[in-house]
């Protein structure tokens, strides 16, 4: 992308520069669109549960910026001639219904022919122009709050293998419930910065959000939500690739040698339809956190703090 040509139209609030969630385009002094797009293989083997799972991950990236999903486009691959095309049908089911209680339609999509099963959805939203949340705001002594619980990574690599059930079922139940409850209790709030947890893990997208806030951070790893059996798990040795891609990048990431392995491992796991991580002053930030959990956002936590200005440093303690 830094070869391309750089977009230098003024309604474009956010575009590619900070490795946020979404692009941010401005209609008028009251609305603006939000768009995004992601899909990917199978990380069940239930199709409408992979669809719901699938949707929930798309519409995160709209509920991030703190905007609401208006449309949403389905997105698929499928093996038509060796795959049931029932399959399919309760892929499509569980993505719609995700769509329809974010309260967006599906108006359409694109469908190829492909040897391995596929699917996500192209997002558009509406946020107010001075509403928009990024992860380019973050404040010295904003505390950081995370709202989902980490390890569907590792969790998904024990479904594989046939271990853990009742860690790999609350990490199913966890990758299809909506950013939408989290979203809407914050929007009363201050929020500085706001991302959601994927691929890069909780150390990936707490750097990108350092990095364009020009920030330090601390994240305090005794109290990370983690989801059942994920600790275990990981002590196994059921991490990911994506986890070891994460730590080789993440340069500016120290850890103390307290920190067990396995915590470790939890921090750079690639996260599906993980939850979102706030920035915000710490007055708010713990009343924020009691309201979430009164809202039944019960893996919310209080992770670190934003310690000062910087390049992207993170230190886990």
């Amino acid at each position: 992308m830094r070869q391309l040509p750089r977009s230098t139209d003024p309604r474009l609030l956010v575009g590619i520069d900070t490795a946020d969630d979404a692009g941010v385009y401005k209609l008028s002094d009251t609305t603006a669109l939000i768009q995004t797009v992601d899909f990917f293989t199978p990380v069940v083997d239930d199709p409408y549960l992979f669809g719901q799972i699938a949707a929930a991950n798309s519409l995160s990236d709209v509920y991030a910026m703190g905007g609401k999903p208006l449309t949403a486009l389905n997105i698929v691959a499928f093996p038509i001639c060796s795959l049931d095309p029932n399959i399919l049908l309760a892929i499509l089911q569980g993505g719609q219904e995700k769509v329809t209680e974010a309260g967006a339609v599906i108006v359409g999509g694109h469908t190829i022919e492909d040897a391995e099963p596929k699917y996500g959805l192209s997002v558009t939203g509406l946020i107010h122009p001075d509403k928009i949340w990024t992860n380019a705001a973050a404040r010295t002594g904003d505390r950081l709050i995370l709202t989902k619980a980490l390890g569907t990574g590792v969790l998904a690599t024990a479904a594989r293998a046939d271990l853990f059930p009742a860690g790999v079922a609350a990490a199913a139940k966890s990758m299809a419930t909506l950013n939408r409850t989290a979203a809407e209790t914050a929007s009363k709030y201050h929020v500085n910065a706001c991302t959601d947890i994927t691929g890069f893990g909780l150390l990936g997208h707490l750097y990108e959000l350092a990095v364009a806030s020009g920030v330090r951070l601390e994240i305090d790893s005794a109290v990370l939500p983690l989801l059942p059996e994920a600790q275990e798990a990981a002590t196994m040795g059921l991490v990911p690739a994506g986890a070891y891609a994460n730590r080789d990048y993440l340069t500016t990431v120290t850890i103390d040698n307290s920190v067990p392995e396995c915590i470790r491992d939890l921090c750079y796991d690639p996260q599906t339809s993980g939850g979102l991580l706030f920035s915000l002053p710490e007055s708010e930030a713990i009343q924020l956190l009691a309201e979430l959990k009164q809202a039944n956002v019960d893996q919310a936590a209080l992770v670190g703090w934003v310690v000062g200005s910087g390049r992207g440093e993170i230190h886990v303690k």
